[in-house]
């Protein structure tokens, strides 16, 4: 092995607790008697006890964390009674946490620009408010259980692209952008006050940060949602951003392990293959993993990955080459495992009870979204019986998974107070300002002049509130005519380009700006900040202080850094 591959240390998570349905209330599982879990001595012999007295039902149920149809816990549409009975044989979401003693729960929702699309089946998040509910009724319903274990409340927010919420709360400009603002001190003051955010609503883990290292090949399928291409940065950001989500009380999990950035199929429809060798993998995908580690990371997501060089052919995620082999006795992981979700193609080779028992003996501890929950509950129980699982595999995953419960039980959740805050906009402002980037162009001064003419490719939202931003700054928005500034947004390529544009500027990846004529400007993001730092570059009150993180062909990093 390289020096590089210092054994992961083991978990030190600090996750918020369960809700009493008010956001900013005091945790129950911190101090509540109608939780099991408290805060006090060792967690990891306090969840051994725990372990120790419970049923293999409720064993096996700590493992899973299915999505559910419906806004809130008890009452739900006719349509989302009907969804629920099909996927998990129980009408409402907190009836499937009670029928199956579940250890955890993901909230998803979907929207067109977003690539994880595909397995969401549904959306059960609408605002913070109505995700405080969600979350304190779902939480009512796993205390009011014979073990009173509160849940792990999962979602996928990561920021830019991949993000589950995006109404009432602080967005942070996408992982591209921090990598191109290159200060870890920023990204974790950023991930702090989101974390904070989210553990407010009762949210006590997020499928997030992404620690792929982008490869050179500008068709990859993670784009912004990585920090970059250099190892060095990408390991630095991640561990950055995985301190200031777990201070806030939320779990940080990175993925996908052993890493997506170099692959150009997504794993969603098909299964990709990792070719490079161990030494490759070694020096250019591993090392944000052992970062994050060293970060004290609480979850390893492990990918949907053909890994060339450990075990040709099976899934990362259901490798113990992979899982075990490598990531707990090479690199000495002992947190967390989850799955990437269960219902995407590569996993789906199997029926949803076979898929189930393969990840678990492979060495998954969570299960991630299985495509049909009854089965995949009846496949663990069924194997946990016939001893295919044996009782020591499923008491060692239930133990992570509990031990990870002690450790949040000690972290007050933070006040409402704190949810679309000043101080998550402040932190928002400063990430966003210090990643614009001018690839070509001047360096001082305003780089439009007169009248600006805003247009854009996919980033409506973003053309207004540029516009907004522009016309506050003191410059002359106009519709016709003036000096046009062209908006780049996801997936757009140089068809899109505009001949006439004084500045194009890349809201999502800057490699489509090798193409492009004039002023050339990257925030690689199209949030409401990211706008407002554009702005201020555009008319000269900021300078661009941002590299990009990722090479584009016959443009240097910054034409002003």
């Amino acid at each position: 092995m390289s020096r590089l591959l210092v054994p992961m240390t083991a978990v030190a998570v600090l996750v918020s607790g369960c809700s009493d349905g008010k956001p900013g209330s005091p945790a129950p599982s911190a101090a509540s008697q109608d939780s099991a879990v408290k805060p006090g001595g060792d967690p990891a012999k306090q969840a051994a006890d725990l372990v120790a007295k419970l049923s293999d039902e409720e064993l096996v149920g700590q493992l899973l964390m299915p999505y559910a149809y419906g806004n809130t816990a008890d009452k739900v549409s006719s349509g989302s009674v009907s969804a629920n009975k099909a996927y998990a044989g129980a009408a409402t979401p907190a009836e499937i946490v009670r029928k199956y003693h579940l250890g955890g729960i993901i909230l998803v929702s979907s929207s067109a620009d977003d690539p994880t699309a595909g397995t969401n089946k549904t959306t059960n998040v609408e605002s913070p408010a109505q995700v405080a509910k969600l979350t304190a009724g779902l939480q009512a319903a796993a205390l009011g259980l014979p073990a009173r274990i509160p849940l792990l409340i999962g979602t996928d927010q990561e920021y830019g692209q991949v993000t589950r919420i995006r109404d009432g709360m602080v967005q942070l400009p996408s992982a591209l952008a921090l990598g191109a603002g290159g200060d870890p001190a920023l990204t974790e003051a950023a991930w702090k006050a989101a974390g904070a955010e989210l553990a407010a609503i009762g949210i006590n883990l997020d499928f997030a940060p992404d620690a792929d290292v982008l490869g050179a090949q500008p068709g990859g399928v993670i784009g912004s949602r990585s920090f970059g291409s250099d190892p060095k940065l990408v390991a630095d950001q991640v561990a950055a951003a995985v301190r200031g989500l777990q201070a806030a009380g939320v779990a940080a999990t990175v993925k996908h392990f052993p890493g997506h950035g170099h692959t150009t199929v997504d794993s969603h429809s098909s299964l990709p293959l990792l070719s490079q060798n161990i030494g490759a993998l070694e020096s250019g995908d591993l090392p944000p993993f052992v970062a994050a580690s060293q970060a004290g990371v609480g979850l390893v997501m492990s990918g949907h990955l053909d890994v060339k060089a450990v075990d040709p052919g099976v899934p990362a995620s259901f490798s113990s080459k992979v899982l075990v082999d490598l990531l707990r006795t090479r690199l000495g992981y002992t947190g967390v495992v989850v799955t990437d979700a269960l219902n995407m193609e590569p996993a789906e080779q199997w029926g949803p009870g076979e898929a189930a028992v393969r990840a678990v003996l492979a060495g998954n501890d969570i299960l991630l979204m299985p495509p049909k929950l009854t089965e995949a509950y009846k496949g663990l129980l069924d194997a946990v019986r016939s001893g295919r699982i044996t009782k020591q595999r499923l008491t060692e995953a239930a133990t992570r998974i509990l031990t990870l419960k002690f450790r949040l039980a000690a972290v007050p959740r933070p006040e409402a107070s704190v949810v679309d805050g000043d101080a998550g906009k402040a932190a928002a402002r400063a990430s966003a300002a210090a990643a614009v980037t001018v690839l070509r162009g001047p360096c001082t001064g305003a780089l439009v002049t007169g009248p600006v003419r805003v247009t854009s490719a996919g980033s409506e939202t973003a053309r207004g509130w540029l516009e907004a931003a522009l016309t506050a700054a003191g410059a002359t928005v106009v519709k016709q005519g003036g000096s046009e500034v062209r908006l780049l947004g996801y997936g757009k390529g140089t068809s899109d380009l505009s001949s006439s544009a004084a500045v194009t500027v890349a809201v999502d990846t800057p490699y489509v700006l090798r193409s492009a004529k004039g002023t050339l400007v990257a925030t690689y993001s199209s949030s409401h900040a990211s706008m407002l730092a554009l702005a201020d570059v555009l008319v000269g009150k900021a300078k661009a202080p941002g590299r990009s993180p990722v090479p584009v062909q016959g443009l240097p990093a910054s034409a002003c850094t």
